[in-house]
Parts: C-alpha cells; sequence; structure tokens
C-alpha cells in the first residue's frame, strides 16, 4: 500500500504527533508512506493531483524523534509523486493553524483531496464532508443531549445576555481553531468586553456554559469508523488535566492520565457514531467533560501517542490495518464504492 500524509508543514511535525506515529507505523508494516507539505500540492494539466513528497525512510529508528528527523533532514528522499503513485491520501493537516499569513492553506488539503478522490484514490477523511464541517459550526448538528448550552454570534451584547443568563461564568472561544487557542473562562465582567473584542478580530464566537466536571480537566476518545478505537480490550481514551489552565490540551501544558471508560463516555460516542459515518469520518477525536462533548476533531485528532504509552497497545497499528482492508475493498470494486462510505466501512 503507498499512503500519503498531508501535514501543514513538514518542518512543524514533532516525533510527539500522532501522524509522526501513524506514519512509521504504516512503514512498519510494510507500506510506502510519503510526507507532504500542504504547500507542496500542486494540480496537473492531466487532471492529476501532484505532490512534492518525502518518502520516510524504510529502516528502523530507536525512536520517533530519530524518525522525525530522518524526514526533516537535508539527506531526506524528496520525490514528485501523482495520484497514480498512491491508494491512500490520509488528511492529517490542521486547517485552524493557517489562520493569518497562511490563510489559503486552510481549504487546500480539503481541495486537493477532492481532486485525488476523482482520480481513483482513498481520502481520509472524506474530503467533501470536511469542506462542510472545518469550523466548530458542525458540532452544532449532533442531538442536543450531547451538547454544552451554546450560542454563536458577533454580537457583545447577545454575549452579555448569555452569560447573565449562564449566572456570570461562561467559556468563550473562536467558531474557528483548535489546540485550545484563545479559550477563555470568563467569571469577571471586567474582562468580557476585551475577550469578545479579541476572538472578534477572526470571527464569530462561541459562547458555552460552563461544565463545573472541567476542574477535572477533559478526556480525549479517539473514534475510527464511528466506533470506539479498542484494541485488546482497551481504549483509546485519555484524561487530559492541566492545573494550571482551563485547557486541557497536551501542547499547552496538558497532562495525559489513564481514564476509566464509563457509561456516560460510552454513551455519548454511541450518540455521535452514526453521524460520523454518514459523514465518511474515518478517525475523529472527541473531548468530553462529564456528560457532555466539548469539541470534535475531524481534522488531525492527536492524543495517540500518549494512549500508546499509557495503554501499552498498538492503536496506530489498527489505525493502519483498517485502511488496508479499505484499500482492498476499493480494489475488488475497482473503484466503484463512494469515498464517503468506504471511508467508514467496518467489516
Amino acid at each position: 500500500m503507498k499512503i500519503g500524509f498531508i501535514v501543514n508543514q513538514i518542518e512543524t511535525e514533532t516525533a510527539g504527533y500522532s501522524t509522526t506515529l501513524l506514519s512509521s507505523t504504516a512503514i512498519h508494516r510494510g507500506h510506502e508512506a510519503y510526507i507532504i507539505g500542504i504547500g507542496q500540492l500542486c494540480y496537473l494539466k492531466d487532471g492529476k493531483m501532484g505532490a512534492k513528497a518525502v518518502k520516510a525512510p524504510e529502516r528502523k529508528f530507536r525512536s520517533l524523534q530519530k524518525y522525525i528527523e530522518a524526514i526533516k533532514s537535508a539527506e531526506a528522499e524528496k520525490v514528485f509523486i501523482t495520484s497514480d503513485d498512491l491508494d491512500v491520501l490520509f488528511l492529517r493537516n490542521d486547517p485552524c493553524e493557517e489562520i493569518g499569513d497562511r490563510a489559503w492553506a486552510q481549504t487546500a488539503g480539503m481541495v486537493f483531496g477532492q481532486i485525488a478522490v476523482a482520480n481513483g484514490v482513498l481520502v481520509l477523511n472524506d474530503p467533501y464532508s470536511l469542506m462542510t464541517s472545518f469550523n466548530k459550526m458542525y458540532f452544532q448538528h449532533f442531538p442536543e443531549k450531547v451538547r454544552p448550552r451554546t450560542i454563536i454570534s458577533r454580537d457583545a451584547n447577545e454575549i452579555k445576555e448569555f452569560y447573565v443568563q449562564e449566572k456570570k461564568k461562561i467559556i468563550l472561544k473562536p467558531l474557528q481553531g483548535s489546540g485550545g487557542k484563545d479559550v477563555f473562562l470568563v467569571d469577571d465582567d471586567k474582562n468580557l468586553n476585551q475577550i469578545v473584542e479579541t476572538i472578534n478580530r477572526n470571527g464569530f464566537v462561541i459562547a458555552q456554559e460552563y461544565l463545573p466536571a472541567a476542574k477535572n480537566g477533559d478526556i480525549r476518545v479517539i473514534l475510527m469508523n464511528g466506533k470506539v478505537l479498542t484494541v485488546k480490550g482497551k481504549h483509546a481514551a485519555i484524561n487530559r488535566v492541566n492545573e494550571n489552565d482551563i485547557r486541557s490540551n497536551l501542547h499547552t501544558g496538558g497532562q495525559a492520565l489513564h481514564t476509566e471508560f464509563n457509561e456516560d463516555v460510552r454513551r455519548l460516542c454511541e450518540i455521535v457514531g452514526p453521524k460520523l459515518v454518514q459523514d465518511g469520518m474515518f478517525l475523529v477525536g472527541i473531548d468530553i467533560v462529564g456528560d457532555k462533548i466539548m469539541e470534535i476533531n475531524l481534522d488531525s485528532p492527536g492524543g495517540i501517542v500518549a494512549m500508546h504509552k499509557l495503554e501499552g497497545v498498538d492503536f496506530c497499528g489498527e489505525i493502519i490495518a483498517a485502511i488496508e482492508r479499505k484499500v482492498n475493498f476499493q480494489k475488488h470494486y475497482q473503484g466503484t464504492l463512494p469515498n464517503a462510505f468506504l471511508s467508514t466501512l467496518d467489516i
């Protein structure tokens, strides 16, 4: 199997990223892996998708750090590939990191992913669905029972009214964003206007009820094919806590701990699963606080490296194995299965 991994920029990838472990796992399972930065994609005159890629080295490394250093090195094998050279294109870039000078890159992965689909490549997650869901508004299409009370607005007065209704304690964050960037706990009238103004510079503001359970951090769960990723009875889930910050994201200083997979978590995963399957969302991360889901990460869900270390099982191996099965189905049906359907086919 030949699989391409789309990332924001190869230079910014790290050993701690789930994509690094995924591509390394693909190599260990005997596949060819190509790492492609968004800016290296192109459209060719024959209608094919092309890219300047780094071919991941096939030798074994002592650590993921050594592996990613080899990919970034001047000696890395750089090749030009087209969609004809790939069986799978895995979209692992985060559009929300591209706000600002690289705004052109926000939807590029999805657009070129659609070209790859037309060329017969399996693209994960489905790029057509991603195009309609690359900001947090997608979350509002899930059943109300799984979501915190929320309004989305640019009107400071509406947000103030919601703040009062919620007993002057709410969470504010941008409609488009990830990784805990510009997420604020507001429990003081003095800061409300300033925070709303700050977020408003880049678009709409999400105002959510504050969940007291947030003091215990959140639970990040990985869903694959609409179901909780499970290997040898262990679930791909971690409790992310940050004693000094309301944001539990690992790269903001959050710590990954083992978590008990309780009935609230199980119920929430079962409720959101069917829509994820319908939309061709192969690999998804959901963030749970108490009995509510705070966010759904569709683009490049992380935390898998920490899950691997905590649980001692090969979650990435199961992910790559699932992709292998999809590629086999695609070959049997000679590309006639719709991409969104094949993306979450679980047989």
